[in-house]
């Protein structure tokens, strides 16, 4: 990203509103076409996201039901069980009227490496919806759109 490409991210207002961290509150999937809706990381799912004002952004997401390892080494199934309840990664990012698009740098899941993650954003006060166009899930492949509400972390006093 350019010093150029960096400023007008700063003097764009819907970025300037994105800009700093959000916990995550919740993560909802609605399958398409059926219109079921299910708690996608459980009911108390762990992450946050942070857009910086130089045009990066990072993100990690978790279940809060995770289970530790039994030792102080993941067995095959824990390492997948753990791999399966996590989410993360980290690029640059650029605002296009409602979306903003995560450019994919490094991720949790190579197949997410190098590509484009559109996110259709709402503000309600201090929070954030982000939602997915429809597209496959992740985890299972099933087309839906998946919803994250993030709420502003304030910094300390």
């Amino acid at each position: 990203m350019t010093r150029e490409t960096d400023l007008m991210q700063q003097n764009n207002p819907v970025a300037g509103r994105l800009l700093g961290t959000w916990k995550l509150l919740s993560v909802l999937r609605e399958e398409v076409p059926s219109g079921a809706t299910i708690d996608l990381m459980g009911s108390n799912p762990q992450g946050f996201i942070t857009y910086s004002a130089d045009g990066r952004m990072v993100a990690i997401l978790a279940r809060s039901d995770r289970k530790k390892p039994a030792g102080n080494t993941a067995t095959p199934a824990e390492a997948e069980d753990l791999f399966r309840t996590v989410i993360s990664y980290a690029g640059t990012y650029t605002i296009a009227g409602n979306e903003v698009t995560h450019h994919v740098d490094i991720s949790w899941n190579e197949a997410w490496t190098g590509t484009k993650q559109v996110r259709i954003f709402k503000f309600d006060g201090d929070r954030v919806s982000l939602s997915t166009p429809v597209s496959p899930d992740p985890f299972d492949g099933k087309m839906s759109i998946r919803s994250l509400v993030w709420e502003k972390v304030q910094q300390a006093a």
